[in-house]
């Protein structure tokens, strides 16, 4: 779920005049005005698909003592994985399943796929390794084809959702692997794959789990690595069948662990108090910071910067400088590789991540880390708690569960239900799950589907249902493009999904609010936040798609750029699908009934001033002052939004009018005229 605050935060992407710009050293130079126009080829045509890729932006560079002193072959053979290797490759060779524990740091990631390759395991397929995240999935490929002295996309490669660079050995995103399990269920070109992270327990994860295992009872000659922390291990072990246990021996550096010595009121200030403490006071050393998200490390960043302002006006000592690197998942490409590069004059860098880097990257050069001890959680249907954060011991100890709730237990599974079927796996509640969801949870999203007309009433796939398993995306939104293609809007439904898949495009900087919304509004489709998503992604095109106007207009254009690339990779999907892409021209009403059929169990109907309730739950749901609905001058008496959040109230997001008539043609179940 994306927090509210998106709309009325100056979030970073392209940030320039904006104050978090300055802290990031973002600005808007006439060179990358000129490159924004420049990089268009002699059809009019940018390759903006090779400009998004994140693998042009990562250059890491080594920074710590021990990076630079050794050579890449040395230092791989000081990772404690090394010591094991051979042990590790026999037990590999007389068992079809290995389970290899290993803490973070032992070079489990990057050596072990190498150490595959090495004794030929490549020869005759793919080895397969899958990260829960993008990020992962690509700076480790990045880092593995160093040590193995490699182009991407050679003898090592990466995929993940929308970017493909497969070679030999890949990495991937677990949804990727599930996805590949559609178009040939055996996985008969990989040879070996490498679950990594498994203790993760991601949902793509958790479905792998059960669809392998029937891989590995099918393929004598198939094999499958799970690599975990310590926690889990017996439990993966007896999934399959009593699986060898394989345990990496240390860490590759010592550890200190020091433990707050009360409950803190604010983590985040407790946090930044901690950062500066270490930096006026510690040995060099870069720092890292653990927060839970978007928000919290924007904060974090601000008052890091505003601290060290502080103090160099009231000392006359210099304060030693600092580099201050956020990152999250939807910073761009370009900022998330900034943390991997060498910091300028000697500067410390404090990085002040998500847990995005907890597991899966590997920042060389960091020295100290300031753990807040907590994780954004997304749980299905949540009851609202308060914690007091930042952790003392006895809270380590005590209080905490080992390890999070498995995501395939608290989450909506509209997505899984739907891949399951079209797996031909007709009884979902037989389908083997490690930790099986909540019944009441498979048939609510059972009964979701059938909804959307996804599946019939014997509860098998329709045309619509299998067209939309297709479509690497959320069921209401995979359900907006067949209709599209009914109601002959495709092209302009195409583009209003693509730029639902990227964070919000508006660009609201503290420090010229009220330019921005002036701006914001001229873009405005009065009586529709989609269709002022497709009017903002049409003006940007017949304006060549420059970077310049959008930074007029407060628009990010890197996230304009996203929503290109995934429209682009969208558009393959139905030209193999052999969907022709209709458009209504101007007859924006089409459009505003193919969002409905997606939406239309998030229906609501007016009630007061800007305050609506969903038709079906009676819940209340208010217009944000950012929707183009708010200034309409008339309120609309039936609206659908995207998805409902919560902040001081329940504020929709992504609004649309839409015609009563319409939810009782397109929701018969629900709705009919009076």
């Amino acid at each position: 779920m994306r927090a509210k605050h998106e709309q009325v935060s100056p979030a970073v992407l392209g940030a320039s005049g904006s104050k978090l710009g300055d802290i990031l050293g973002v600005e808007k130079t006439a060179e990358q005005i000129d490159a924004d126009t420049a990089e268009v080829g002699e059809h009019g045509e940018i390759d903006f698909k090779e400009d998004a890729k994140f693998s042009q932006h990562l250059k890491g560079e080594a920074v710590s003592e021990f990076a630079m002193s050794k050579s890449i072959a040395e230092q791989r053979q000081y990772l404690p994985i090394y010591s094991v290797r051979d042990e590790l490759l026999q037990v590999i060779r007389e068992n079809q399943v290995v389970v290899v524990v290993g803490e973070t740091g032992s070079g489990k990631t990057t050596q072990l796929t190498q150490y595959l390759h090495e004794v030929g395991y490549t020869i005759n397929g793919i080895v397969g390794c899958t990260q829960p995240r993008r990020v992962a999935a690509m700076s480790v490929a990045k880092r593995v084809g160093e040590e193995m002295d490699t182009e991407l996309g050679d003898k090592v490669g990466y995929a993940i959702r929308f970017e493909d660079v497969t070679g030999p050995n890949t990495y991937m995103t677990d949804g990727v692997l599930l996805r590949e399990t559609l178009k040939d269920a055996d996985l008969d070109k990989y040879r070996v794959i490498v679950m990594d992270e498994a203790h993760e327990r991601s949902l793509n994860t958790d479905v792998l789990f059960g669809i392998l295992k029937k891989v590995v009872a099918r393929r004598r000659d198939f094999k499958l690595i799970v690599t975990s922390a310590t926690l889990n291990a017996e439990k993966f072990s007896n999934f399959f069948g009593n699986a060898p246990v394989f345990h990496i021996p240390g860490t590759t550096f010592p550890v200190n662990i020091l433990h707050s010595k009360t409950p803190c009121e604010d983590y985040v200030e407790s946090a930044v108090k901690q950062a500066m403490a270490i930096h006026v006071t510690s040995p060099p050393g870069d720092i890292l910071i653990f927060m839970t998200g978007q928000e919290e490390i924007e904060a974090a960043c601000y008052a890091l910067a505003e601290r060290i302002d502080q103090l160099n006006s009231s000392t006359d000592k210099a304060v030693p400088k600092q580099l201050i690197l956020p990152i999250y998942s939807q910073l761009p490409a370009d900022l998330q590789a900034k943390i991997f590069q060498k910091a300028e004059n000697g500067a410390r860098k404090s990085i002040v991540a998500t847990n995005i880097a907890e597991t899966s990257l590997t920042v060389d050069g960091i020295y100290y880390v300031i753990d807040t001890g907590y994780g954004k959680m997304k749980v299905y249907n949540p009851k609202m708690g308060k914690f007091s954060l930042l952790y003392t011991e006895s809270a380590y100890l005590n209080e905490m569960l080992p390890a999070p709730v498995p995501e395939i237990r608290r989450t909506n599974l509209g997505n899984v239900v739907l891949l399951l079927k079209s797996l031909k796996i007709e009884n979902l509640l037989d389908f083997d799950f490690m930790d099986p969801p909540p019944q009441e949870n498979i048939l609510n999203s059972m009964y979701q589907l059938w909804v959307l007309g996804a599946l019939n009433n014997v509860g098998t796939l329709t045309d619509i249902g299998w067209k939309m398993v297709e479509f690497p995306l959320d069921p209401t939104l995979a359900k907006m493009l067949p209709m599209g293609e009914q109601l002959e809007c495709l092209d302009e439904v195409l583009t209003i999904v693509s730029m639902l898949l990227v964070p919000l495009v508006f660009f609201r900087p503290k420090d010229r609010a009220e330019e921005s919304d002036a701006a914001r509004e001229k873009l405005f489709v009065p009586e529709s936040d989609h269709l002022t998503l497709l009017n903002v992604y049409q003006q940007w095109k017949s304006n060549q798609y420059r970077g310049d106007w959008c930074n007029d207009h407060f628009l990010h254009v890197k996230g304009l750029r996203k929503a290109r690339e995934v429209r682009s990779q969208l558009l393959d999907i139905l030209k193999t699908l052999k969907i022709p892409v209709t458009s209504c021209g101007y007859d924006w009403d089409m459009v505003r009934k193919a969002v409905c059929s997606a939406y239309f169990d998030n229906a609501a109907r007016l009630k007061g001033v800007g305050e609506y309730v969903n038709c079906r739950k009676g819940m209340p749901c208010h217009l944000h002052s950012s929707s183009a609905l708010y200034g309409l001058g008339y309120t609309p008496e039936y609206v659908v939004y995207h998805e409902l959040i919560l902040t001081t109230k329940e504020y929709m997001q992504c609004v649309s009018a839409v015609e009563p008539r319409w939810l009782a043609e397109l929701g018969p179940m629900f709705f009919s005229v009076k």
